[in-house]
């Protein structure tokens, strides 16, 4: 154990990089090993020859992994073909605490979770340029970059999420004011896991983009948990109806009178999401004329004629403010 941790000791003190701590793991474990950055993608897989190992690689006899700021950031494994060496377990141990010394050492952007602090200096209308830029360039973005802000809700955590939808690096994440805010310069909208809703600002100065997210969150829905604010066009005016003004609104208050009829709602979510009969239908899965049967009584309960061009816009508007009074 002693000569694993002076092994190790003595590489950080020489200040080698990732292919060269690989090379040595190998060389120590007498067996083929491996690094890889969940970030970057960096990828090194090293025979005990010192050579880059070829083959296809056999399952893992070991793994550990490499963790930073509290954040699983990488993982470094052993492929022995043999029963384990009795000091595997502490060399993995040490050469991924190598591994996220030496991933630090090469740069903030290693990790996506970041200080708060920094980051709502990104994103507050209330900073200055000096300032934004300077937050920007600790947080790991070079100059000139267009970052794009995302307003995300999610119970996985935050950093997971920005993995999944930022495939290319930097991207950062922090939570504020209880909403998780992703800066990335690219956003792969298609890998948002399942329950996660989100808002995407433009690609913009950060804090116009911040204040996008936050208006698109407010639209996400679960048929449409993603949503850009590019995408809404004049939808967008209607957040900034005051809160009072939509709630007084006759056409609000009656969808309101829905929310105790989920099957109700559900129906007339279908509608005006598809604005037909048949539409709804198919995505209820019911017989169009059990769908206008529902519409029916919904429209009476409403007061508005469901089945016009008029009652169908004012359905789709009443519905888009209730949905932005309850987000």
């Amino acid at each position: 154990m002693i000569h694993v941790v002076m092994f190790y000791d003595t590489l950080m003190q020489r200040r080698v990089d990732l292919p060269a701590l690989t090379r040595a793991s190998a060389g120590l474990a007498e067996c083929v090993v491996g690094l890889r950055l969940h970030g970057t993608g960096q990828f090194i897989r090293c025979s005990p020859d010192g050579r880059q190992a070829s083959d296809p690689p056999p399952p893992a006899s070991g793994t550990a992994p490499v963790i930073l700021d509290e954040e699983e950031i990488g993982t470094v494994w052993l492929e022995r073909p043999g029963p384990p060496e009795p000091l595997d377990e502490a060399l993995l141990d040490r050469f991924a605490i190598a591994a996220a010394a030496i991933a630090e050492r090469y740069g903030p952007a290693n990790t996506t979770m970041a200080d708060p602090a920094l980051v709502e200096l990104v994103i507050s209308s209330d900073s200055d340029e000096a300032a934004r830029a300077r937050a920007l360039r600790l947080l790991g973005f070079a100059p000139g970059l267009s970052i794009r802000v995302l307003a995300v809700r999610s119970r996985l955590p935050l950093d997971q999420v920005g993995r999944l939808v930022c495939p290319a690096r930097p991207v950062k994440a922090a939570p504020l004011a209880g909403v998780g805010v992703l800066l990335a310069t690219t956003v792969d909208t298609a890998c948002f896991p399942a329950g996660v809703h989100a808002g995407v600002g433009s690609a913009n100065s950060p804090e116009r983009s911040w204040r996008e997210a936050r208006t698109a969150l407010r639209f996400a829905t679960p048929r449409q948990p993603v949503v850009h604010y590019d995408s809404l066009g004049a939808l967008a005016l209607l957040a900034q109806v005051p809160e009072d003004a939509a709630r007084d609104n006759a056409d609000v208050a009656a969808i309101g009178r829905l929310v105790g009829n989920p099957e109700g709602l559900k129906t007339l979510e279908a509608y005006c999401e598809t604005g037909s009969l048949r539409g709804a239908a198919d995505l209820l899965h019911l017989h169009h004329s059990s769908v206008a049967r529902r519409l029916e009584q919904i429209g009476r309960t409403l007061g508005i004629e469901l089945t016009e061009p008029t009652g169908l816009v004012r359905a789709r508007i009443a519905l888009t403010a209730r949905r932005l009074l309850d987000n």
